[in-house]
């Protein structure tokens, strides 16, 4: 809606570098706590101050920031024009003490300003917020007296909803007599009032008459609270301490299978559906949990993509993760929980479709999200501040939880508040939250989210509710192996070389098989190795029955010699070649013998290794000085990769930096004060300073200003909006609204 054109006569208020010069140090120092865009860089001055605190991009960054109640004070200050808060308190539908806190938050904001009699907003807030205009109020209930009970009840619609109405064609003005459709009968008598082309809405007056000359119908002067539950603190502390470890060794678990085989990235970046299956597959999880996992990893720089052997690019651990995994558990989850609280990447959204791209893989470009890592903090504040001893209730906890967050931040849009669920679902598989309240070390990170307070430990609290690792198996007679509990780094290592994992829970078990115990020996074990590791971390007797399958494999390991002829097997059991020679199975693998020991194929060795094993026998390679090559795949890294964190708010640097820049402003008021008298401004940065102050109290203003032919001319206007590297302001020469492209004028003066 354009500004109107200011009336003459009219009182001019002072400009709000005026008012910002007499504020105390302290006051500066909150209006900068609270809109810290407004001190980067430093402004010269309060002039300059003043002039970044009316640009719309930040006038609307300041408004998202505010919950329901002060934003209904703005709005009734934008209607109401100047006037005091017992005026802003008769309308708002909140107690006196309400409406005066959000006057001071408004003023500290510096989106409302002046003496406490005539309290006024920002030109930009105005232009934002402000209704079109409707009929006078005392003619309203004789125009809503006029109404048919269908116009009435659209009227009534538009009022409880909050939502405005969309029309065929808005700006069409029928007359009273001639409206032939409820809608046009609102229109006529401007019950209902356009926005646009097609968008209507219900001026003020007629929302004050509708409410009982109130704002709103519901009182505002508190969030509506969150639906709880009654559940014991330990209770969650254990609850999300499971989780922590199980998140920690499924991570541990995966990344280390991709130092030997790693998953290959996809030419845009990301990984592909098949790996991610495989992930999930090898950590017995679903496919968004194996998707978290990458992603926390990936966030935390614990693996990223780089070169294998074979100058492919593949998703690997990086050089952090072998530093990462000397560390004590808490502390390993402290990493990955930190890394989680900052990304700004949508986990959820992975294996959805994107309307422009199709399916969303993990770890693929485009998932960034820069309101993400706040929203994350704000929902996990809220439950944090929940009482002791009590969670969201089951059911009705989350619903209620989206309306106060709703009521705290009702210009944030309804779209972020839909993932809400999934972000708690999230942090219950970091073991941040736990049967839906917070773990003691989930309120510890939080904390420690918007402040670097060394009182709030995350790491110190999980330490003690990890269960400690056990240095043992006990292996049964069923080839299987039991773990107690958590198993020491090492004994982990080597027991997941030599035994497959069976079922997971709080006792792992493991399955001892040929194919297992051929995998140790291809990396270099012998039969007394195993044999011996068996003895000493069992805590039961080797069972017979194991101790034979080491032996029978150890017998057949190696018996045959595998080589490159393209490929060759070599062995002094003549007989055991004649039996492969005639097998039916390998008859696509065209052995032929070229002596008594030894045949040849042309089918390559890394072809011909797997289908030997798959018909029982266990080639080890040769090597070309015929000494035994250890098939053992290298352990490849990628370069940990410099991310970019946003780091947790420290209110001991933000307050310093804002004390600075309080001075700093305060030496440029000095400077401007006992600068000598001058003419028109003329540098950029000055003349904008004197365009938005004159926006803002509609005094006049001469300018010179350069058209496109290069003339150059003297005017006097009236600005109303300074945006997009134009003025827009009422031309007194043209005597009608006129556009101005800043870089064409010149110089400036306030008459």
């Amino acid at each position: 809606m354009p500004t109107p054109r200011p009336v003459e006569g009219s009182p001019t208020p002072r400009p709000l570098a005026d008012p910002l010069r007499s504020w105390s140090s302290d006051q500066l120092a909150g209006l900068l706590a609270a809109r810290l865009d407004l001190a980067v860089p430093a402004p010269a001055d309060s002039a300059q101050l003043a002039s970044r605190a009316v640009v719309r991009s930040s006038v609307l960054r300041s408004l998202e920031a505010l919950d329901t109640l002060e934003l209904a004070v703005l709005e009734a200050l934008v209607e109401l024009g100047p006037t005091d808060a017992a005026a802003v308190g008769a309308v708002v539908h909140a107690s006196g003490q309400a409406v005066a806190a959000a006057l001071d938050v408004l003023c500290t904001r510096a989106l409302v300003w002046g003496a406490s009699d005539a309290l006024r907003p920002v030109s930009m807030a105005a232009e934002l917020l402000a209704l079109p205009e409707g009929p006078p109020a005392d003619e309203v209930p004789a125009l809503l007296a006029e109404l048919d009970e269908q116009a009435r009840t659209i009227l009534d619609h538009l009022d409880h909803t909050g939502a405005d109405g969309t029309v065929a064609d808005a700006q069409r003005r029928p007359t009273v007599t001639g409206a032939r459709t409820p809608t046009e009968a609102l229109l006529a008598r401007r019950l209902l009032v356009p926005r646009d082309g097609r968008q209507v809405t219900l001026p003020w007056t007629v929302r004050l008459a509708l409410r009982g000359g109130r704002s709103t119908r519901h009182d505002l002067s508190g969030p509506p609270p969150v639906a709880t539950g009654e559940r014991e603190q330990p209770l969650v502390d254990r609850a999300g301490a499971g989780a922590a470890f199980e998140f920690l060794r499924r991570t541990e678990l995966l990344l280390d299978r991709w130092g030997t085989h790693p998953p290959g990235a996809l030419r845009a970046g990301g990984m592909g559906v098949r790996e991610l299956r495989a992930a999930a597959a090898l950590v017995h999880a679903e496919q968004p949990v194996a998707a978290l996992l990458v992603e926390t990893a990936a966030a935390a720089g614990l693996m990223a993509i780089g070169m294998t052997d074979d100058l492919d690019a593949a998703w690997l651990p990086t050089d952090a993760f072998d530093a990462w995994q000397g560390r004590a558990p808490a502390e390993r989850w402290l990493v990955l929980a930190r890394a989680w609280l900052a990304s700004p990447r949508l986990v959820s959204a992975v294996g959805g479709r994107d309307a422009s791209s199709g399916p969303v893989n993990a770890l693929s470009p485009g998932l960034e999200r820069g309101w993400l890592p706040a929203l994350r903090r704000d929902v996990l504040t809220e439950i944090a501040a929940l009482p002791a001893g009590h969670v969201l209730a089951p059911g009705t906890g989350v619903a209620s939880l989206l309306e106060r967050m709703r009521w705290l931040r009702p210009r944030r849009p309804r779209a972020h508040l839909d993932v809400v669920p999934a972000l708690l679902d999230e942090a219950a598989l970091l073991g941040i939250a736990g049967l839906h309240g917070l773990s003691s070390f989930g309120r510890a990170l939080v904390a420690t989210a918007s402040t670097d307070s060394a009182a709030a430990d995350p790491a110190g609290a999980l330490a003690g509710l990890l269960p400690e690792p056990v240095d043992h198996v006990l292996v049964q007679a069923d080839l299987t192996a039991v773990a107690p509990g958590p198993l020491e780094q090492q004994l982990a290592r080597k027991l997941a070389l030599v035994a497959d994992v069976e079922s997971r829970g709080g006792a792992t078990v493991y399955r001892f098989a040929a194919g297992s115990v051929r995998r140790a020996f291809d990396a270099g074990w012998s039969a007394a190795d195993v044999h011996d590791f068996l003895r000493h971390s069992s805590r039961t007797p080797v069972p017979q029955s194991l101790s034979y399958l080491v032996d029978d494999v150890a017998r057949r390991f190696g018996t045959v010699r595998a080589g490159h002829a393209a490929s060759f097997l070599r062995s002094d059991d003549e007989t055991a070649l004649t039996e492969l020679v005639h097998d039916q199975g390998a008859a696509g693998l065209r052995l032929r013998r070229v002596a008594p020991t030894v045949l040849v194929s042309d089918v390559p060795l890394d072809t011909l290794l797997p289908r030997l094993r798959a018909l029982g026998v266990a080639p080890v390679v040769e090597a070309a000085d015929g000494t035994v090559h250890v098939s053992r795949p290298d352990v490849f890294r990628a370069k940990t990769p410099r991310t970019r964190v946003a780091p947790a708010r420290d209110e001991a640097r933000t307050a310093a930096r804002v004390s600075a820049v309080v001075t700093a402003i305060r030496a440029g008021d000095r400077a401007a004060a006992e600068r000598p008298t001058r003419g028109p401004v003329t540098s950029p940065a000055d003349v904008m300073g004197v365009l938005r102050a004159a926006a803002e109290t509609g005094q006049p203003v001469w300018i010179g200003y350069v058209d496109q032919h290069g003339t150059d001319s003297e005017r006097v206007v009236r600005p109303l909006r300074v945006e997009g590297g134009r003025l827009t302001a009422w031309d007194e020469r043209s005597d009608e609204q006129r556009s101005f492209a800043l870089h064409r004028i010149t110089r400036a003066a306030a008459t």
